[in-house]
């Protein structure tokens, strides 16, 4: 019973500035990890409430589940994710 990954469009933006490894390594890691199960990982609170977050090294992927679909919001380094632009 796997979910559909979709992507927002700025995230081709955030792979871009993480550099060609690494996003290979998180991308890799989003297949393998949110397909199956996504509603085990840990959701956000406060202005983030809603949506949940993964853990790949020193990067964090923000994501929501909808239905049957996983939207990835935003993939930054941790110390960069939670600001606001």
């Amino acid at each position: 019973m796997g979910y559909n990954i979709d992507y927002k469009k700025s995230v081709a933006k955030d792979l871009k500035r993480i550099g060609k490894a690494n996003a290979k390594r998180v991308l890799d890691r989003i297949d393998e990890e949110l397909i199956e199960n996504p509603g085990r990982f840990p959701a956000l609170s406060g202005p983030f409430a809603g949506m949940r977050k993964f853990r790949v090294g020193d990067y964090r992927v923000i994501f929501v589940i909808i239905d049957q679909d996983v939207l990835v919001l935003r993939i930054q380094d941790r110390k960069d994710v939670y600001r606001k632009r």
